[in-house]
């Protein structure tokens, strides 16, 4: 309870100092988002960490298929298999498009 109250509070703090700071304040925190979001070293950053996690997600993916497999029954086996076969020698995309490069 003392959760909610809490978050509701800072909700309403919130909606209040928002409307009292106007439009102006909002579109001149939207443009610094904006230069950080577009500033070189920010981008090489998170683009360094985004390959990072799909570097250790893989890993953990062939460690976890590797010992849940036995397991779990065949047809599952399989096809735990049959993806981990893809993704090693597929065209080097995941299911979403994006590149593991």
């Amino acid at each position: 309870m003392r959760y909610k109250l809490t978050f509701v509070v800072g909700l309403a703090l919130g909606y209040v100092l928002g409307t009292r700071a106007g439009r102006e304040r909002y579109e001149q925190l939207k443009k610094s988002a904006r230069q950080v979001a577009q500033n070189p070293a920010v981008r090489n950053t998170a683009e360094t960490a985004a390959q990072q996690g799909r570097q250790f997600a893989g890993k953990a993916y062939h460690t976890v298929s590797d010992k849940v497999v036995d397991r779990v029954p065949e047809s599952v086996a399989g096809r735990v298999r049959s993806l981990r076969d893809r993704n090693t020698n597929g065209t080097g995309q995941d299911d979403w498009g994006t590149s593991n490069t």
